[in-house]
This record gives C-alpha cells, sequence and structure tokens, in this order.
C-alpha cells in the first residue's frame, strides 16, 4: 500500500471523450455494462487504477456526463482529491461543462487540471480559440490556475505531457489524515460468487482491517469485513483515500445499496434533519423559498427533502444557514460537503457543508436558534462542544456523541474536553464518560432552589421534601434531556443520579440546602406554627402521653384536638410533625407511643431482667400492667429491634452490651 493515496475524479460533457482518455491513460475500459457499451455512453461510475511516471499509485473515478446521470457523477466525485475536467476541443464548453464544474467547486474540490480532448479533430488556431474560451470560463474557479493539456487518445498526443502534469499536481496535494471513524460511502453493491456480497467506494475517513466488526448505516446492520481489495490486490487494511472492496459476512446484497456507508458501530447517527451552510448558486436565476421540495446529494446518497430557510426566501448567489429536513435518513458527520439539485426541473442549484447531523427543529421566530448555526460555521472548536452540551440538557453527552455532532476525534477531542473541564465550563459525570454544560448545571441548581421553595411553600409543616420526589421533577421523563438523546435511546438514569447528588452536595457545600439520606431542604427553611397552632399540636402530643403503654389510634387522639371537623388535614400535618421531630414513635403501623411512655416500659424491662435474667410473654404482661396482645407483641418487638433484649426462643433476655 502506497504511503499516499490519492483519487483522480473525471468530469465533462457526455461523449467529450472521458471514458476514452481513462483508457489511453490506464489500459482499463470503465464502461462495464452492456447496455453502456451498446449505447456508448456511461452511465455507472467506472474505476481503474493509473501507475505515474514517480511510481505513485493513482485510484481514477470515472463518471457519466449525461444529464440524466449527474447524480451518479456526483456519488464518484464526493471522494476525490482532484479532478480532471475534459472539454472536447472540436465542442468547447457545454452545458454538463459547466454543472460539473459548479458541483466539484460545491463538493470542496481545490486541485485539478483540465484536459482538452479530440485534439487531433481541430487546427491549432481553433485549439488556441478553446484555450482562451476555457480561460475565461474557469475564471474565480479552482481551475483558474490550472494546467490545460491538450490530447488526443488516438494518436497519443499529450499523453505524457497530462501524465507529467498529473504527477506534479499529485505531488503538491498533502495525504489524507488518518482520523475519525473509518468510513466508507458505498457506491456500488454486488455479489461474488464464492465470496459473498461486496461493496466498494471511497475510504474517507479512518482505518479498517480484515476482521473488524462494521455496521451500515443508516439501516444499522451489523458484519463483519472478511476479506479487502485494493484495484484488485488482496490488503489487510484499507486507508483514507483508497478505492476500496470490502467482502463483508452476515450481510445480504439486498441489506447494503449505494448511499449507505461501512462504519464502525455507534460512530454515526442517522438522521432525517440537518443543518447546513449552504451557498446558492448565482446560475439558479430564481430565489428560493421556503420548504420548496430540493433533492440532497451527500456521500453516495440522493434524498428528497424540503429546505427549512429562516426567511420566506433566499436570492441566487447567497449563502444561508439553514436546515433540510429529508424523506429518508442520512449518516453523515460535520463537515461533509454535499450538493442540491432542484426538485423540477433537475438542475444543480447549491451546496455546502454540514454543522450538525442530529440538530433539532428550529423554530423561525427564535432568532437565537439560527444565531447559533453561525457559532458552529464559524466559532472555535471548544465553543462548537459547548453549543452542543448546553443542547443536550442534563443527560449531557457521551465523548462518542460529541464526536458525530462536531467531528471531532482521538487526542483533539480529549485535548479539548480537558481544557474546557480544567476552565470549569463544562463538568463530567463521575465515573462516567459523559459530560454536561456547566450552564446547564447552574441551571439545575437554580431549578432545584425553585422547587424546595415552592414545596415548603406549599408545605409549610412538612420539614423537607423527599429526594426521589425532588429528583422526579428536577429530571422529568420528557423534556429537553430525552429530546437530546439518540432515536431508540432513553436517557440513562445512573448518570443523571450522579449529577443529582453533584447538585447537592455543591448546593450543600455553598449553605444553600441541607439533607439527610431521604430528604431534603431549604437551609432557610423553618416550621413555624401560630399560636392556635402551636396549641393543637401541643394537645395532639398530649393526648398520646397521657395514653401512656394504651395510647390512642391516630384518628382517636386527632378527633379529640380539634374542635371543627374541617380542621382534620391540618392536625393530621401536626401528628406527622410530632413524628418527625420524635415527639412520637411509630412501633406499628397505626401505633404511636410518647417517648415518655417507651422510656418507662424499657426501664421497668432493664430492671426486670437483671435480677431475673430471662423474660417469658407472660412476664412482660405483668410489667406492662396486663396490656393486650395488640399492643404487647409490637411493644416487645420493638425492645428487639431497639437491641435492648435478644429473644431467645420463646424467652427474652437482655443484649450483653445493656
Amino acid at each position: 500500500m502506497d504511503t499516499k493515496t490519492v483519487i483522480l475524479g473525471t468530469a465533462g460533457h457526455i461523449d467529450h471523450g472521458k471514458t476514452t482518455l481513462v483508457k489511453a491513460l490506464t489500459g482499463t475500459d470503465t464502461d462495464r455494462l452492456k447496455e453502456e457499451k451498446e449505447r456508448g455512453i456511461t452511465i455507472e461510475l467506472g474505476f481503474a487504477r493509473l501507475e505515474l511516471p514517480s511510481g505513485v499509485s493513482v485510484g481514477v473515478v470515472d463518471v457519466p456526463g449525461h444529464e440524466r446521470f449527474v447524480k451518479n457523477m456526483v456519488a464518484g466525485v464526493a471522494g476525490v482529491d482532484f479532478v480532471a475536467l475534459v472539454i472536447a476541443a472540436d465542442e468547447g464548453v457545454m452545458p454538463q461543462t459547466r454543472e460539473h464544474l459548479e458541483i466539484c467547486q460545491l463538493l470542496g474540490v481545490r486541485h485539478g487540471l483540465v484536459v482538452l480532448t479530440k485534439a487531433d479533430m481541430v487546427d491549432q488556431e481553433w485549439l488556441e480559440l478553446v484555450r482562451e474560451d476555457v480561460k475565461d470560463f474557469l475564471s474565480g474557479t479552482f481551475l483558474e490556475e490550472s494546467p490545460v493539456v491538450a490530447v488526443s487518445a488516438v494518436t497519443g498526443q499529450g499523453l505524457d505531457e497530462l501524465l507529467t502534469q498529473i504527477d506534479r499536481i499529485v505531488s503538491t496535494i498533502p495525504g489524507r489524515k488518518v482520523q475519525g471513524p473509518f468510513r466508507l460511502p458505498v457506491d456500488r453493491s454486488f455479489v461474488m460468487k464464492g465470496f459473498g456480497t461486496v461493496v466498494t467506494g471511497t475510504v474517507i475517513s479512518g482505518t479498517a482491517s480484515v476482521g473488524d466488526e462494521m455496521t451500515i448505516f443508516p439501516p444499522g446492520h451489523e458484519c463483519r469485513i472478511r476479506t479487502i481489495q485494493i484495484h484488485g490486490r488482496e490488503s489487510q487494511k484499507t486507508v483514507p483515500g483508497l478505492r476500496t472492496a470490502l467482502n463483508l459476512q452476515g450481510i445480504s446484497k439486498e441489506s447494503v445499496q449505494r448511499g449507505m456507508v461501512v462504519a464502525l458501530p455507534s460512530s454515526l447517527q442517522p438522521s432525517y434533519l440537518l443543518d447546513i451552510e449552504f451557498y446558492y448558486l448565482e446560475s439558479a436565476q430564481r430565489p428560493l423559498k421556503h420548504r420548496a421540495p430540493v433533492r440532497l446529494h451527500v456521500g453516495t446518497a440522493e434524498v428528497i427533502g424540503r429546505i427549512l430557510l429562516r426567511e420566506d426566501e433566499i436570492l441566487p448567489g447567497s449563502t444561508s444557514y439553514c436546515q433540510i429536513k429529508l424523506e429518508e435518513p442520512v449518516a453523515v458527520l460535520p463537515g461533509d460537503r454535499y450538493v442540491i439539485r432542484s426538485y423540477s426541473p433537475i438542475r444543480t442549484i447549491g451546496g455546502g457543508r454540514i454543522l450538525n447531523p442530529v440538530p433539532r427543529k428550529r423554530k423561525r421566530h427564535k432568532d437565537w436558534m439560527w444565531k447559533e448555526l453561525e457559532i458552529l460555521a464559524r466559532a472555535e472548536p471548544s465553543e462548537v462542544i459547548e453549543v452542543h452540551l448546553k443542547n443536550a440538557g442534563y443527560r449531557g453527552l457521551s465523548r462518542v456523541e460529541i464526536g458525530i455532532r462536531t467531528g471531532l476525534y482521538g487526542k483533539t477531542l480529549k485535548k479539548l474536553l480537558d481544557s474546557l473541564l480544567g476552565s470549569g465550563k463544562i463538568l463530567k459525570f463521575e465515573g462516567e464518560d459523559r459530560y454536561v454544560s456547566l450552564e446547564v448545571f447552574e441551571d439545575l441548581m437554580e431549578k432545584t432552589i425553585s422547587i424546595l421553595g415552592r414545596y415548603h411553600e406549599k408545605n409549610p409543616l412538612v420539614e423537607a421534601m423527599p429526594k426521589e420526589e425532588l429528583k422526579s421533577r428536577l429530571f422529568p421523563i420528557s423534556g429537553p434531556g430525552k429530546a437530546a438523546a439518540p432515536r431508540g435511546e432513553n436517557p440513562s438514569r445512573a448518570p443523571i443520579q450522579k449529577l443529582f447528588n453533584k447538585i447537592l452536595e455543591v448546593l450543600t457545600k455553598k449553605g444553600k440546602v441541607s439533607s439527610d439520606k431521604d430528604s431534603v431542604r431549604l437551609s432557610t427553611h423553618k416550621i413555624r406554627l401560630k399560636g392556635d397552632e402551636e396549641k393543637v399540636k401541643k394537645r395532639i402530643e398530649e393526648i398520646f402521653k397521657r395514653g401512656a403503654l394504651l395510647p390512642p389510634s391516630v384518628d382517636e387522639a386527632l378527633d379529640k384536638a380539634i374542635k371543627d371537623k374541617e380542621d382534620m388535614e391540618q392536625a393530621r400535618q401536626f401528628f406527622q410533625l410530632l413524628v418527625r421531630e420524635g415527639k412520637l414513635i411509630k412501633v406499628k403501623e397505626g401505633i404511636f407511643y410518647h417517648p415518655e411512655a417507651l422510656s418507662e416500659i424499657e426501664r421497668r424491662v432493664i430492671d426486670y431482667l437483671k435480677k431475673n435474667q430471662e423474660m417469658s410473654v407472660s412476664d412482660f404482661r405483668n410489667l406492662s400492667g396486663g396490656l393486650s396482645r395488640k399492643f404487647m407483641i409490637p411493644l416487645l418487638e420493638y425492645l428487639d429491634s431497639k437491641k435492648i433484649t435478644i429473644r431467645i426462643g420463646d424467652k427474652r433476655c437482655l443484649r450483653a452490651k445493656v
């Protein structure tokens, strides 16, 4: 495998000699279909290998020139490093010459040259006129300063010069960086006898080796790489920029088609909605209206969608931040280039780059939502990360999810996250590879204070709010946390619990709240009873106190303590307050004692056992003044639970520590 991998794509009008030129240079006839042979035109993408004088091997993608097959042309150009714009010397610039050049520019191609074919069919004077026309045509484009080479595939004229120029251009093209997840947009899928499903495409990022597990996006089918071929040669590995054939195990040909992407598991997230930076071509001629139907070409996919504008329309020659809503999902990453063609009549009208592959829907009247796109398009990577974490809400994002939204990976992403953590702008879930925005965290703390404040106002006689109730209000099942989750994924409750604990920890340190194991309250919250309320509470306590070892039921006690039945609910709150304060103690469901009564029976039992070593139920009945089993058994079990007594058979003895 060459250390440098480069893909050359052809472009140009139909019948201008692209396929013939490729055959003259490589010896390969890229028209493989019977229909192509019969009609004499290229319909599908063709592939060849070009060995340059320098020894560098270049992959060649030959594209169709007919306007009916421009979608195939876009799929082929999507992965190329430089382009050979082919113009027939006897015809000059034609409609598809213009459209193909526009497509190359929209897809971000920045290197190339012009090949004037059929030079043997014109005289020198005519050839010079064509050169002048081509020079004017290319003014202001990325090919403006590129070499123009006249050739003849029939006589061989100019082919050596063309190879020299290609070799020179290849030497100036930087090698592709091996970063990000492995991605291969599929441009062809077929079955090879004895091998099974084979897909081909140009690797646009990452690396893959034989035996690696892969996922087909957007369907999500899982498979494994059985073998790899690069230009017909077996290889153990493939890297960005290589035309590659993958023999996939565990998937049928019908399950993987052009437009899909072979990628590492969990590395992409299919979406029906995209945030895009869109350049509307000057040649589009008329304004583009909000919700206009369009054809999106990205990678090797073509999908129908509607353009969603902030304005009612945009004018030709303008750049806009917008969204596109698709009929079928696509799996892309930020920075990917795309082309948009009109729905009917079909014509290339613009393109640009993806800003966010998994956005929320942006409402036209909310300016801040659209200004956010400017940040995604122009801001530093750290600011982009902050935007996505803010939008993710309390759920936060894992490192993988941040990569999908930002297109940042590996050491670059780690360095940025460490810097943001160090500056305190983001927080990390304890023990989790998941991050949350500081702004979101601070909003949650404010919301916690607000929820507790409203709870205390509504329940003035309740000392504290149950933690589980607070958590459910702070992190509702629906809302921004869930909205940020990938399709089919529910927010994880474990990270939320850790975030909840962190919120209470910080608020406690700040002196804002006080909490125990099960409840939490504002530090400023105190239960303050009015004079009449304090009297009712005191009467309830006295009723239980007078009951001693024969306490009344709760309803009996409350009924005696109040004068008006309408005050029953408030009296019940006073009773619960007494329980929380420890002035009434629950011994069994429905049975409550005053602490003085329990202290007295504890003293009697301890004194008795110190003298007699053991105590039967009958002995306890005598000690308690002849209580019935309704009260006697719960009291015995209470003494056991307090570790004053221990049951041995039918007897009870003192615990050793008493």
